[in-house]
């Protein structure tokens, strides 16, 4: 199976996390996600505390002002490591893949409302693309 990026913002870049989750440390790349700003949010998980060593951890969420940007890093996780990094985070997360600054496609963890909502107008903007591209074209 091939290898994923993932893009992370927060506790899945400190050393002891990703050697608590993965074995070892991983390597990665600054990059950016785009339209999304943090918020806080209070972690109940206490495997997830003890690994981070705090309960207060960020989120992206959509942001209204396309300027915004998370900044982060991108690693190259195998799948086995990605399913690490879905085992740590807790419900209020959902995974999904996202455009970076760097035009790479990663998967990130955001807000799982944010995410739920993506995923949703998904269909919708493909219906919407379709019915654009085959619409005939109007003269006036």
């Amino acid at each position: 199976m091939s290898d994923h990026l993932l893009f992370s913002y927060g506790t899945l870049r400190l050393p002891q996390v990703q050697v608590a989750r993965f074995g070892r440390e991983l390597a990665g790349r600054p990059d950016a996600l785009l339209g999304f700003r943090l918020e806080a949010l209070t972690i109940t998980d206490p495997s997830v505390i003890s690994d981070s060593g705090s309960d207060e951890h960020p989120v992206a969420v959509r942001s209204d002002d396309p300027h915004d940007a998370v900044e982060g890093t991108v690693f190259t996780l195998t799948p086995a490591d990605l399913a690490a990094a879905d085992a740590y985070e807790v419900d209020d997360y959902l995974r999904v893949e996202a455009d970076l600054r760097s035009g790479a496609k990663a998967w990130v963890y955001i807000d799982a409302a944010t995410a739920e909502d993506l995923r949703s107008r998904r269909p919708l903007d493909a219906q919407a693309d379709a019915i654009t591209r085959t619409a005939p074209a109007t003269g006036s």
